[in-house]
């Protein structure tokens, strides 16, 4: 995939989290199309309005492939691509195709793999196995079902409503997957935003902060804001991604 010229107003490309879709960057999305950009937000594959293709074979190869195909078919270029949460386990593996097309990768309180890790590795064993239990005792084995909205760290009435609507089971294998190769992720100029309180356990967010200190082209930026902030907090959101956009 070729690069193209950079624009003063890049389109933004916004990967959802687990048990979640393209639904949740809404507010967000909203704002930044106010500001002239394009904005995509794909749902992946069994989740949010693609949940009737929910099955226990789709694993993380498959949403990793729902986002390579997006930049594909939509013509994708000079864009900041965007994770929240697990969707940074997508992102990740995606770099690998399209870096030529990403101008800012953004990581919104989510994962940032090294070569080989599942979700499963980076939220730890004890939470895997809570994962596991609840897979077994509600998900038939293979899906874990959804969350609720206090989950994410939502509690306004009429959002929480919203968002327990719309969230889905998630294939147990989305998590238990290794990413391929992460190389360029780690290597392509980058934001993480965590946000406090998060739903991560503090050793993932090391990752980030790894990077951060070792890497002079990735900023790190600390958000007042719970788990799902493009809910909770759309315009700190969005002003954030449009200095990323700026970088």
């Amino acid at each position: 995939m070729s690069a193209e010229p950079t624009s003063p107003r890049p389109p933004f490309v916004l990967v959802h989290g687990g048990r979640h879709g393209g639904w949740c960057w809404k507010y967000v999305a909203a704002a930044l199309r106010q500001a002239g950009h394009m904005v995509h937000t794909p749902t992946l594959t069994g989740l949010g309005e693609r949940s009737h293709l929910l099955d226990q074979q789709v694993g993380l190869g498959h949403h990793v492939q729902d986002l390579v195909l997006t930049f594909e078919f939509e013509d994708i270029h000079d864009a900041v691509l965007v994770a929240h949460s697990y969707g940074g386990m997508v992102v990740s593996g995606a770099m690998e195709h399209v870096a030529d097309r990403v101008r800012q990768v953004v990581y919104l309180d989510a994962h940032l793999p090294r070569t080989g890790e599942s979700a499963f590795d980076m939220i730890g064993a004890n939470r895997a196995a809570d994962h596991l239990a609840n897979a077994k005792n509600n998900g038939e084995g293979w899906y874990l079902p959804p969350a609720d909205a206090s989950h994410y760290g939502v509690t306004d009435p009429d959002d929480a409503a919203w968002v327990n609507s719309r969230v889905t089971a998630q294939p147990l294998k989305t998590y238990q997957d290794p990413v391929g190769a992460t190389d360029r992720a780690w290597r392509h100029p980058g934001t993480f935003i965590e946000c406090v309180p998060s739903s991560l356990e503090p050793h993932v967010l090391n990752r980030a902060r790894e990077r951060h200190a070792t890497d002079p082209t990735f900023s790190y930026h600390v958000l007042d804001a719970t788990h799902d902030a493009m809910v909770t907090a759309p315009d700190a959101v969005t002003q954030l991604l449009r200095q990323a956009a700026s970088l």
